[in-house]
């Protein structure tokens, strides 16, 4: 413990922004996973209720269901009842669209992690580098000291450490965030081929008449 606290006296200038990387990885987790639980839906109650709907060509009820069931699933699924309406030749295209907005929503300060998971071990190595220097320094200056040289370097590798530790936790939750994003990308998958689905059947139906 008095080697972490001599460590953190001498080195505060490059264990520094570690720390600031330590408390952005902190507000990123918390931030996302506050985000993550109020948006979570469960998809397979929610595609029957729309396909429901859809069958009795009630848009109405779609944008009620999306109401009710709130968060980013449910503006997508708002937002794919309006395409619906407005302009079912182009669904695919323009409800893709909506996908990468809602998307981009979920990722929001995820390439903070990602970075910090990079740049981290290379700022504990840095601050290690500067240690180890200003130990032969002073090594030089007062002559070979082998206890000396051992609590240099042993300090220094205090700045790695603490690098891994935050570049760790960074990746760690990068890595489960884009998982939970892909599950979301999923489930608008789902909502636009149920969609999709009708606008085909519409279109089959509509072919069948002309052809009589």
């Amino acid at each position: 413990m008095e080697l972490l606290w001599n460590s953190i006296k001498m080195d505060w200038p490059v264990l520094l922004p570690i720390l600031v990387c330590a408390v952005l990885v902190v507000q990123v987790v918390f931030q996302r996973w506050s985000v993550y639980s109020k948006n979570r839906r469960d998809i397979r109650l929610l595609i029957p209720r729309i396909q429901k709907e859809l069958l009795a060509n009630n848009l109405q009820g779609v944008q009620n269901v999306a109401i009710q069931c709130g968060g980013v699933v449910g503006e997508v699924v708002e937002e794919a009842a309006r395409i619906f309406s407005e302009q079912r030749a182009g669904f695919s295209r323009a409800f893709d669209i909506s996908i990468a907005l809602a998307t981009r929503k979920l990722e929001k300060h995820l390439t903070i992690l990602g970075t910090i998971g990079g740049v981290a071990p290379f700022l504990g190595l840095f601050g290690t580098v500067v240690r180890i220097l200003f130990t032969f320094q002073d090594l030089a200056a007062q002559g070979n000291q082998s206890a000396a040289v051992a609590n240099g370097i042993a300090s220094a590798l205090i700045a790695t450490a603490f690098g891994l530790i935050v570049a760790i936790i960074a990746v760690i939750f990068f890595n489960s965030f884009q998982s939970v994003v892909k599950h979301y990308e999923d489930d608008f998958q789902l909502i636009k081929l149920l969609f999709l689905n009708f606008v085909d059947a519409e279109e089959t139906t509509s072919q069948s008449t002309s052809n009589v």
